[in-house]
This record gives structure tokens, C-alpha cells and sequence, in this order.
């Protein structure tokens, strides 16, 4: 007996970043970008709590933030 495929659900993404994921994975066993988007967000989704920024993710953010007027 054989499982009904997962409903399926379409997301857009820019193509700068489609591009990147097409340079990314050239060479590798994933054979689309599809493939290889499922795969990160599915790890992704594996990890328990928060996903640790580093010190220099926090300054970055930070500055950003700080440029924006979000915080002083």
C-alpha cells in the first residue's frame, strides 16, 4: 500500500535568490532548486529553541536596526 503524496504548497522567492540556490547546488545530488529549498527548510525546522545568531549577527542586526530608528 502506498502513502498519498504530501499536498504540495507554491512559494515565491527573488531571483537573485533563486539564482544563487541554482549556483549553489550545481554539482550536488539535488537536482532542483525545489529539492534543495525542501531540504534547508526541513532542517531547519528540526532544530529545537532559538537558532543562535553570532556576536558579529547581533552587532550587524543591531546596526541595522539602529539605522532604521528602530531602536537608539
Amino acid at each position: 500500500m502506498t502513502s498519498a503524496p504530501a499536498k504540495r504548497r507554491t512559494i515565491t522567492i527573488p531571483e537573485d535568490v533563486a539564482q544563487g540556490i541554482d549556483a549553489r547546488i550545481r554539482g550536488t545530488g539535488f537536482a532542483t532548486a525545489d529539492a534543495f529549498v525542501e531540504f534547508v527548510l526541513a532542517k531547519l525546522l528540526e532544530t529545537t529553541g532559538e537558532i543562535p545568531f553570532s556576536a558579529e549577527d547581533e552587532r550587524r542586526l543591531k546596526e541595522r536596526l539602529r539605522s532604521l530608528g528602530y531602536i537608539d
